[in-house]
């Protein structure tokens, strides 16, 4: 009698399964990168700030948080070191998104506890107010400037963990530089601008006032020569409440590269540098020649360091 045909064992029969699966794969991926080369996609929204090992990278949303605490904190007087102080605060108690969850009632980007008199859920959840009364518990803070970081933080906040808000001192220093303005051109990022709604200029113009006061109100400027059909430009004046106006330029300016990608910017100029959300670097370029940027504009705001320029997206 011959012995019984034997399956074939389990690693035999696997092999071939998983040759398949990695060859699915690798078709998948040879197909996305030929999608991505023929359409020039960029890919999901990024920002980074620094360069080399000094470089800290992270989403159009925590971009955007980052940029309103730095816009609360100068618009407020306050100094650079309690700007790095409360973005480093925020980098520990939400890594910069405005989360609705957190120990116990803790909410928003710097995890205040309705609670505990911080406000309303929906107030902490608001990152302008949030912001605000981080900056008044830190103002309440004999010294706050030339304390610890740590200490002058868990002054505020009272954390179980207060040693944990140093290690985020580094990246804090680096994103305050550049969102405070002291740093230009610095923040880059792309944006995804192309197809959708068009940009808001009431939305766009409430949300500058939020964070940095009526004195900054932008107004509809004339459109350039280049101009997309149903683009609407927008002159930001800049008035500097620290430091010089130059500074505070750059501050508005890289504050609306921040929040491009949720507020539908599509050009962003200041002084003599441009950023584009159709350029895949998401980094700034020589301003001449741009539309709304070189020469003087339209409606005569000129481009002596006094105006920002925002063009929204097109309908």
């Amino acid at each position: 009698m011959s012995e019984p045909t034997r399956p074939p064992s389990p690693r035999r029969r696997g092999r071939p399964a998983r040759f398949a699966a990695a060859f699915a794969v690798l078709l998948g991926l040879v197909a996305y990168v030929a999608v991505h080369y023929v359409t020039g996609s960029k890919g999901a929204p990024r920002c980074s700030i620094g360069s080399g090992t000094n470089r800290y990278e992270f989403t159009p949303e925590q971009a955007s948080n980052a940029a309103t605490i730095a816009a609360v904190g100068t618009s407020r007087g306050m100094p650079e070191r309690a700007v790095t102080i409360a973005l480093a605060t925020a980098l520990q108690e939400s890594a910069l998104y405005n989360i609705e969850h957190g120990d116990r009632d803790s909410l928003g980007l710097f995890q205040q506890r309705p609670s505990q008199g911080w406000g309303t859920p929906a107030q902490i959840q608001d990152p302008v107010y949030s912001a605000g009364k981080f900056y008044e518990g830190l103002a309440k803070v004999p010294g706050y400037s030339r304390l610890p970081l740590t200490v002058a933080a868990q002054k505020v906040q009272r954390s179980g963990f207060p040693q944990a808000y140093a290690k985020h001192e580094p990246d804090a220093a680096l994103l305050s530089a550049a969102l405070t303005g002291r740093t230009p051109a610095a923040l880059t990022c792309t944006a995804d601008v192309s197809a959708g709604r068009p940009g808001d200029p009431a939305r766009v113009r409430a949300e500058v006032v939020r964070a940095f006061g009526e004195r900054t109100a932008p107004r509809e400027a004339g459109g350039g020569s280049g101009a997309a059909a149903g683009a609407v430009e927008l002159s930001v004046p800049v008035r500097a409440v620290t430091g010089t106006r130059e500074q505070r330029g750059w501050e508005l300016a890289q504050w609306a590269v921040a929040r491009a990608d949720e507020l539908r910017v599509a050009e962003v100029a200041y002084g003599d540098r441009v950023w584009r959300a159709d350029d895949s670097g998401g980094g700034w370029d020589p301003a001449k020649g741009a539309r709304g940027a070189a020469g003087a504009p339209a409606d005569g705001t000129g481009t002596d360091g006094s105006w920002v320029r925002l063009r929204l997206t097109a309908g």
